[in-house]
Parts: structure tokens; sequence; C-alpha cells
């Protein structure tokens, strides 16, 4: 498996439909709440799979109205 930095996990991200940035994936990095990484050498290396499950983790069931219950 192929590892992808944050500019390339960013476009891996609006490949699967959903913008998010190099810098709020960096950002994530500091505040939490975001996919996880791992560090090689100080620089942060992301697993497709990972940015997947994380992107579907964060996704709510199908919706038709603003009113149906959460």
């Amino acid at each position: 498996m192929r590892y992808l930095d944050r500019r390339e996990a960013a476009e891996h991200l609006v490949k699967r439909g959903v913008r998010y940035s190099w810098r709020t994936l960096q950002k994530m990095a500091t505040t939490g709440g975001g996919p996880v990484y791992r560090l090689c050498g100080g620089r942060a290396l992301y697993l497709p799979d990972d940015l997947d499950d994380w992107l579907d983790q964060r996704m709510s069931a199908p919706r038709r109205s603003t009113s149906e219950a959460l």
C-alpha cells in the first residue's frame, strides 16, 4: 500500500467528492478530529484506507429532510 503526504491525502478526499485542503488536514492533526496518520522523519503520511474509513465515519445516514431526527 502506498502512503500519501498531506497534499496527496487532500487530493484523495477530493476524488471521493469531499473537499478538504492539506492545510485543514494539518490543522486537524494539531487540534484533533482528523484522519489517523503516521510520522516518518517528521512528515505526516496517510494510508488511503484510513482516509476512506475516516470519511465514512463522518457521513450521516441518507436523509430526505433537515427535520429528520439525527
